[in-house]
C-alpha cells in the first residue's frame, strides 16, 4: 500500500513539474469527449481570477482579490502574465478592482478596466516593455462604472455597468477614444432600447440593469451579457444608422423544465484546433477545456448561475452543461492554435487604424 501511495504522489509531482496544464482536476467534471485540466492556480496572496486575454502565446489573467468593485477601498488588483504552460512570467499592478481585460489586436497593448460599479479607470499596458499608463473617465452617463470592452475595426466599445436608474435611461454600451489623459465616451446602445427577441421574433423594449461582459461573434457583432437580467444582447452595425439589437433570454434544462440562468463570459470557437480557458473566482483557478476538434462557430458560456460551463444555442438561448462542479465561473477565451500568434481577438486592417492616436508608449 505504501509503495502504491508513493508512486501516486511521485506521479502527481511529475505532472506538476512538467507543466501546470497537466495538473489533474479534482471535483470538477467535464462530459466526454472533453478533457479538463488546471491551467494555473492563483498565485500566493491573490484570489478571484476572472478576465482572461491572450497575446503571442502568453495568457493574462486579472485577479479581483475580493476588493470593492467601486474602488472605494483604495486597493490594487493584479494582472498576471503566464506562458502557455501555465508558468508565471510577470505581475502587473493596477489601481482599483480589475474586471475587463482585452488585447488591442492592432497595437498589441493590453487594456485593463477597473471599478465596474463606479469611479472607473483604464490602464493600458505594454506587455513588451511592461510600461503602463492610467486614464480616467468623466462622470459616467449612466451613473455606474464600466465592466468590459471589445475592439471592432478602428473603434473600441465598453459595457456601461451598474446603472443608477431603473428603468435604465442611460447607455448600456458606449464607444470610447483616448483624449490626452482621459477616456471620452459616446452612447451606442441605450439601456431601454428596442430589440427583437430571437426565440419569438417579437419586438421588445429592453431594461438592461446589469450590462457586463462583452465579446464579438464571428460576424463582428457586439455580444453583451446583461448578467442579472439573464439575457444576451447582440448588436449589429453598432453606431450606424443600420444598428440593430437582438435579445436572447438564457436558460438550461432541469428535471422540472427550463430554468432561467445568469451567465458571464461567452467565447466563440474560431477554429477546429484550439482550446478554451476559463476562470473560476471561487475555486481560485484557471482551467483548460480541450478536445480533439471543436466545431467552429459554436458558442460556449460560463453560467455562474448554474454554476457550470456549457454550449449556448443562439436560436433558443438554451445552455447545455459541459463542465460541472464549479464554484463561480467567469472569464473565458478560446485560444485558436491555428493562428501563428495565438491571438483570439477579432482584427481588421492594421494600417487602417494606425492614426487613431492611442498611446502606444
Amino acid at each position: 500500500m505504501m509503495k502504491q501511495l508513493t508512486a501516486l504522489v511521485c506521479g502527481l509531482a511529475a505532472l506538476v513539474i512538467t507543466g501546470t496544464m497537466a495538473i489533474p482536476v479534482l471535483g470538477q467534471t467535464a462530459v466526454s469527449p472533453y478533457k479538463l485540466t488546471v491551467f494555473a492556480k492563483a498565485p500566493s496572496g491573490l484570489s478571484a481570477p476572472d478576465s482572461i486575454a491572450v497575446l503571442h502565446g502568453h495568457v493574462f489573467v486579472g485577479y479581483g482579490d475580493g476588493h470593492a468593485p467601486d474602488g472605494s477601498d483604495g486597493l490594487n488588483s493584479q494582472v498576471v502574465e503566464y506562458r502557455m504552460d501555465g508558468s508565471w512570467v510577470h505581475t502587473y499592478t493596477v489601481v482599483g478592482h480589475n474586471d475587463g481585460l482585452k488585447v488591442d489586436p492592432v497595437t498589441h497593448l493590453l487594456w485593463a478596466l477597473q471599478n465596474e460599479d463606479a469611479n472607473p479607470n483604464l490602464v493600458i499596458i505594454n506587455p513588451q516593455t511592461r510600461q503602463q499608463k492610467q486614464y480616467s473617465f468623466d462622470p459616467t452617463l449612466h451613473g455606474g462604472g464600466y465592466d468590459d470592452l471589445v475592439f471592432r475595426g478602428c473603434k473600441v466599445y465598453i459595457s456601461a455597468s451598474n446603472p443608477a436608474n431603473n428603468p435604465n435611461t442611460g447607455p448600456a454600451i458606449v464607444s470610447a477614444r483616448i483624449e490626452g489623459g482621459y477616456v471620452a465616451v459616446e452612447p451606442v446602445l441605450a439601456g431601454e432600447a428596442s430589440a427583437i427577441d430571437i426565440p419569438t421574433d417579437a419586438t421588445v423594449q429592453l431594461n438592461l440593469q446589469d450590462p457586463d461582459s462583452m465579446t464579438l461573434d464571428p460576424l463582428g457583432n457586439l455580444v453583451l451579457d446583461s448578467q442579472a437580467d439573464q439575457e444576451i444582447i447582440v448588436v449589429s452595425d453598432p453606431g450606424t444608422n443600420h444598428q440593430r439589437a437582438l435579445r436572447l433570454p438564457l436558460s438550461y434544462e432541469t428535471p422540472s423544465g427550463l430554468m432561467s440562468v445568469e451567465t458571464d463570459d461567452t467565447a466563440f470557437i474560431t477554429s477546429s484546433g484550439g482550446f478554451l480557458l476559463f476562470a473560476d473566482k471561487n475555486l481560485n483557478a484557471v482551467y483548460t477545456l480541450s478536445k480533439n476538434a471543436f466545431a467552429p462557430g459554436t458558442a460556449y458560456t460560463a453560467a455562474d448561475g448554474g454554476p457550470f460551463v456549457g454550449t449556448l444555442d443562439f436560436t433558443s438561448g438554451i445552455i447545455t452543461p459541459i463542465v460541472t462542479g464549479l464554484g463561480d465561473p467567469g472569464g473565458m477565451v478560446f485560444v485558436d492554435t491555428s493562428k501563428h500568434d495565438l491571438d483570439p481577438d477579432w482584427n481588421s486592417d492594421d494600417n487602417q487604424c494606425r492614426d487613431r492616436g492611442w498611446d502606444a508608449h
